[in-house]
């Protein structure tokens, strides 16, 4: 989606292209649920049947700030003109009440100078709106009426302009547009970590520019029934998570590995490889923080599925030090490889003596790849002994 916009360079899509080709494909059995949070961080939510639209009307300044570009810029453009042919009317009627639109003598003083017709009294509306002041048309002190309208105009111009500019302004500035730059790993890995099974992303940020006070909420969302047989369609269930600099907040200054330790408190902790293919579970990851050049508090989010959490891999390094500084390669982002890990639940691993054992009976078991290569040394021993002997 970056590269598509023009936002990173096209070196970028390696990333999505070494995912593509590394990750396996799952056939599934059965119809998936709907997502409840695309990738690119939209939520997958229609809200139906809403009877009490007047609620919108209560809060006019976020409702004109949630609409599309189109439709902001078309009532910008009707609440200028509106208004100045609102009272464009007005001042020709002020003009035609008292009698400027007939020819008169010298000696006549009209309400407002030079208005001849529904066109002049236009543009004299405009002059006074926008505080133009050509200076051939021009309010007198013969009408009281006309001095209060100017008033009136002026005040209703100075609002239209501080709704209508602050509407673009929170448009223009919204959060969301930081968080494009905000990205996260295409897949999520579970794997053995400082002894234990955690289930891993990765995030970044694309821009210099940082991220204040920056924090990660996770939530499973999935389909559970109640032990009062209540059906819940999304529960979600918070998880907790180990964050990589011991704080509540991140340091966002190079791409992070979050980790989530899968003990008996995780929603994950009875999931096997097999069950997290059959079952409809959905991660959703939320990362939250402050833009440093604005001050606006901007959220990023995605979510992956049960297909995309890939289980026995880690994340590949992506930082090295280069002439004295330290370089992030975006091309390995997302790259991952298999490492050795239980195809075991979290709870089935702790009952058969947990990571300790599982190493022990790792290093007592030679991997196929040790037991051909054995076998093949063996073959040239018995190969090289002459038939003489």
């Amino acid at each position: 989606m970056l590269s598509r916009k023009g936002l990173i360079p096209d070196d970028y899509l390696l990333t999505r292209l070494a995912e593509d080709v590394q990750q396996p494909k799952f056939k599934a059995s059965k119809a998936r649920k709907a997502r409840f949070v695309a990738k690119n961080g939209t939520c997958n939510v229609a809200h139906t049947n809403i009877r009490e639209q007047g609620r919108f009307l209560q809060d006019v300044f976020t409702t004109l700030v949630d609409l599309k570009w189109l439709h902001l810029l078309i009532i910008f453009t009707m609440s200028f003109l509106c208004s100045w042919l609102l009272f464009a009317m007005v001042w020709w009627l002020i003009a035609f009440a008292h009698g400027d639109l007939d020819q008169k003598g010298d000696d006549f003083v009209p309400c407002v100078t030079d208005i001849h017709s529904f066109s002049s009294a236009f543009l004299f509306s405009i002059e006074v709106q926008v505080t133009i002041g050509f200076g051939g048309r021009m309010v007198t002190e013969e009408c009281l009426s006309a001095i209060v309208v100017l008033i009136i105009q002026n005040i209703v111009g100075l609002l239209i302009n501080a709704i209508m500019l602050g509407c673009i302004f929170m448009k223009t500035a919204q959060a969301n547009r930081r968080a494009e730059t905000l990205i996260f790993s295409k897949h999520a890995v579970i794997s053995i970590r400082n002894n234990k099974l955690c289930f891993m992303i990765r995030l970044g940020d694309l821009r210099k520019s940082m991220i204040i006070s920056a924090t990660v909420r996770m939530q499973v969302v999935r389909r559970s029934t109640t032990s009062e047989g209540e059906v819940v369609p999304l529960d979600q269930i918070d998880i907790h998570m180990d964050n990589p600099v011991g704080t509540n907040g991140i340091f966002l200054v190079v791409p992070l590995i979050i980790c989530h330790v899968i003990d008996k408190d995780s929603p994950l902790y009875e999931l096997s490889p097999a069950d997290l293919q059959n079952n409809d579970i959905e991660v959703v990851v939320v990362l939250e923080g402050v833009v440093e050049t604005t001050g606006i508090t901007t959220q990023a989010r995605t979510s992956y599925l049960s297909e995309e959490i890939l289980w026995g891999q880690r994340f590949v390094p992506t930082i090295s030090e280069e002439e004295g500084m330290y370089a992030v390669d975006y091309s390995k982002f997302g790259n991952t490889v298999r490492v050795a890990t239980p195809s075991c639940s979290a709870k089935k691993l702790d009952e058969q003596g947990g990571i300790a054992r599982f190493k022990v009976h790792e290093h007592a078991t030679p991997r196929p790849s040790v037991r051909r290569r054995r076998l093949s040394l063996r073959m040239k021993q018995y190969s090289t002994i002459s038939p003489l002997a």
